[in-house]
Order: structure tokens, then C-alpha cells, then sequence
């Protein structure tokens, strides 16, 4: 038979090093790492003889998957087949110690914690340059003035330093997040068939402590035959939340490639092709695949929610589920970012579009800034409401500019001269503390991220 890839992140999507987290291989290795750990634990404790935990732990890198696969389609038990492998390697009678008071769940979930930790290590990698390039393209721009949009309609202007600071200030929330959560998503067991550790005698609260010591994780307060979801489905939502933001800025990047906006665009390689009949076609492309896979990466949440609803101590349905979601969140979360960074760091700004379309609506929407000077100069702040929204209806409706009809209207003219109008309508003398704000950010995160 052919050997046929189907899931596009066999072929398509993903980082190498992000898929042999998750792979046979690794997760294999995990595993026997978890066993020889144990075996250990238990001879510190005089629970099993030194001899054989050192045999245990010398083997158990010999161990194939392909024998463990051999042995699995006999008996029909993914850590039998394991533990049966184990001892086949073990000479003398160690081979009877292996797996001693544990329930496969020991195992298999204190190797997904392993699993979950490296993974963690390289999301939290990424997310570091992710950080770095937003904080980077914040001070590079934070003195360029653009429009402000609400409604899908031009408003008051702000500046291109001001958008990547506060992307750069969410993702910095996701990395506080993340070093929040890894303790508690990352722990191990050893608590046998119900919880009780009845297996290990009065020594299983040691044991497993010392266990997780060997492992280098933590280890569960009480748990039953599994580690509780809860803990799970708070990394999984996290990674959601994480896509989230980079959906949210790969829309904005899409819309603000627009051809009619068209004030940045994704890097376009010399011989890239946008459209196979229409060649003039510079499409988002990068940004539009983030966008798609975070919907996938976000309909992973449900399924983790639902595996902390487990019958009594516990059932199976949370398994097969979770060779899903584990693998594919974390791979495609990592493809993300990594797309993420390479859209974010090769930009390109056209400075004649951004200044197109502060100019687009001819004044208008610098009514605020007119607004607020009225009130200052003794108008009530609902009174220059009022003239200001009239007197911008009449140029959008006429197709005067703003600051024309405002010198043509008394009320107004008799507060402010022709200087204070052509200030006041500048879009440049309108941000406000965008620039210190930006700033300040910039050294904090430097800061604390050490960027």
C-alpha cells in the first residue's frame, strides 16, 4: 500500500522541530522516560531493588516503537504493549519491576505534561520574537500619523506606532499568561487505578514527588485516574486566545492592503504569482492562512472543555480526542507565529496613501479636534457639538472642504481666525500622548521580556 499524506500539516503546515513534539517518535520517548523515572522513585524509597531500577533506566532507550507496535496488535493495549516491551529489554528479573504500582494514566499523562512543556518552550520562543518585532515597528513608527477608522469609517487620525503598541501590549499579556498557566498545565502523577496511590503503599505521596523530581515538573495535589482536564483545556484556550490576536491583525494588515486603502502590504517576493488570471495581483496571502487556521486552532476549545466531563474516576472518550487537539493546536499555533513574524517583520508602508487618506475626506474628520477648541473657548460642549456636525454635513453634502466652511460660518469664525482653523485641521497636530504612549511601552517591555 502507498503511504499517503492526508492531513495538511504533514505536508503544509507546521515547524519541524513543533511536529516532533508530537510525534510517535518523541512521544514514545516520553513515555519510557516516564517509566524509568518512576522505577527510580520507587528504589529510592526501597519499593523496588536499586539494581533493577538502574537496568530499567539503562534499557529503556532501547526500546523500538516498532516492537511496541508489533506487540499492541496482539494484545489490543497501547501501554501494555509499553511495559511488555520494556521488560523484554531488561536482563535478570528486572523486567518484573517495570510499571510497579501505576496505572497506565501515571504514564500517559505525565508524558503528555513532558509533551505539553517542550511544547510551551517553543510557543514561548516565538512568541518572545513575535513581541520583539512589534515593539521594533511601534518606535520605528511612532511618529507616523495615519487615520484612526471606527465603523469601517475614517475618525480622528492616530499613528502606525500606536496599532503595533498595542498588539505588541496583548501579546505581551499571552506571554504572562503563558508563565501563569505552565505550572498548572504541566504537572505529573503517580496515583494508580483510582487516585488513592493504594499500589505504592504509604510511600505514594514520596514517590510520586520524587518522580516528578527526576522528570523535572511539578506534580498534581490529588487527582484520580487522570490528570484533570481543566488543566489541559486552560492551555488549549490559551493558544486559542494567542491565534486570536493574530487573526485580529492579520485582518487589519488584509484590510489595510485594500487596493483602495492601500497604505501596507505583506512582503511580495520577486517572482511570486497573486492570481492565476489576473496577474496584477498582490494578494495577503500569509495573512489570510492565519487567519483561516485560527478558526481551527479556536474550535479546538470545546473539545478540551469537554474532556474534564469524564464519567467518575474515569473514562476513555477523553483519549482518542486528545491525539486530535493536542498535536494540531500546538502546530498550528506555532505555524501561526511563525507567520505572524514573518508578516510583521517584512512590511512594507506606502507613506503617499497613509498621507491620501488623511487628506481623503478633505478635513472632516478633524471635526473633533474643532469641537473640543470651540468649548474651550467658551461655546458649551453640546452648543460646538452642534455647529461642528452641521457645518460638516454641509461640506460632505456641498464637497467644500471643512475648513472653508468653517471660516464661512460666523459662529464659528468669530471664535476661531484662519490660523487656528488651518491648525486645528491638521492631522498632524492631533494625537494627542500617541507618541509618549508608545514610548513608554516600548521601554517596559524591553524591560521585562528583555527584548
Amino acid at each position: 500500500m502507498i503511504d499517503v499524506a492526508i492531513h495538511p500539516i504533514e505536508y503544509r503546515y507546521g515547524t519541524a522541530e513543533m511536529k516532533y513534539v508530537w510525534s510517535q517518535e518523541n512521544r514514545l520517548a516520553k513515555i519510557l522516560q516516564t517509566e524509568a523515572a518512576l522505577a527510580l522513585a520507587e528504589a529510592d524509597m526501597g519499593l523496588i531493588p536499586a539494581e533493577a531500577a538502574e537496568i530499567i533506566s539503562e534499557c529503556v532507550p532501547s526500546v523500538k516503537a516498532e516492537r511496541v507496535d508489533e506487540i499492541e496488535a496482539e494484545i489490543h493495549h497501547d501501554m501494555m504493549a509499553v511495559v511488555v516491551a520494556i521488560s523484554e529489554k531488561c536482563r535478570e528479573d528486572a523486567g518484573k519491576w517495570v510499571h510497579f504500582g501505576a496505572t497506565s494514566n501515571d504514564i500517559l499523562d505525565t508524558a503528555t505534561a513532558l509533551q505539553i512543556k517542550d511544547a510551551i518552550d517553543l510557543l514561548e520562543d516565538k512568541l518572545k520574537i513575535l513581541l520583539r518585532v512589534l515593539v521594533n515597528q511601534a518606535e520605528a513608527h511612532k511618529n507616523t500619523v495615519c487615520c484612526g477608522r471606527t465603523h469601517g469609517q475614517i475618525g480622528v487620525p492616530t499613528t502606525y506606532g500606536l496599532r503595533f503598541a498595542i498588539w505588541a501590549s496583548e501579546i505581551s499579556r499571552h506571554l504572562d499568561r503563558l508563565y501563569e498557566l505552565t505550572p498548572r498545565a504541566t504537572v505529573g502523577q503517580m496515583t494508580g487505578a483510582v487516585g488513592t496511590q493504594a499500589a505504592f503503599g504509604k510511600s505514594g505521596i514520596l514517590i510520586q514527588k520524587l518522580t516528578m523530581q527526576h522528570l523535572g515538573i511539578g506534580a498534581v495535589d490529588v487527582s484520580n485516574q487522570i490528570i484533570q482536564r481543566d488543566r489541559h483545556a486552560e492551555f488549549v484556550m490559551w493558544m486559542a486566545n494567542t491565534v486570536t490576536t493574530l487573526d485580529k491583525i492579520g485582518i487589519e494588515i488584509r484590510n489595510l492592503q485594500r487596493s483602495e486603502i492601500a497604505e501596507i502590504e505583506e512582503s511580495f517576493g520577486k517572482k511570486q504569482v497573486g492570481s492565476s488570471t489576473m496577474p496584477h495581483k498582490r494578494n495577503p496571502i500569509k495573512s489570510e492562512q492565519i487567519c483561516g487556521l485560527a478558526r481551527i486552532v479556536r474550535a479546538m476549545v470545546e473539545p478540551e472543555l469537554l474532556n474534564n466531563t469524564l464519567w467518575d474516576e474515569r473514562d476513555l472518550t477523553n483519549s482518542s480526542c486528545e491525539r486530535v487537539v493536542f498535536p494540531e493546536a500546538c502546530v498550528l499555533t506555532d505555524h501561526i507565529l511563525k507567520l505572524g513574524i514573518r508578516v510583521l517583520e517584512n512590511l512594507r508602508f506606502y507613506p503617499e496613501n497613509i498621507r491620501r487618506n488623511l487628506d481623503l475626506l478633505r478635513g472632516l474628520n478633524m471635526g473633533e479636534a474643532v469641537m473640543i477648541e470651540l468649548a474651550k473657548r467658551g461655546v458649551g460642549r453640546q452648543e460646538a457639538h452642534e455647529l461642528v456636525r452641521t457645518s460638516a454635513m454641509e461640506a460632505h453634502e456641498t464637497g467644500q472642504h471643512f475648513k472653508q466652511v468653517l471660516l464661512d460660518t460666523p459662529s464659528v469664525s468669530r471664535y476661531l481666525s484662519v490660523e487656528d482653523i488651518e491648525k486645528l485641521v491638521n492631522p498632524d497636530k492631533y494625537i494627542g500622548t500617541a507618541v509618549e504612549q508608545v514610548e513608554a511601552l516600548v521601554v517596559r517591555l524591553r524591560e521585562a521580556y528583555s527584548l
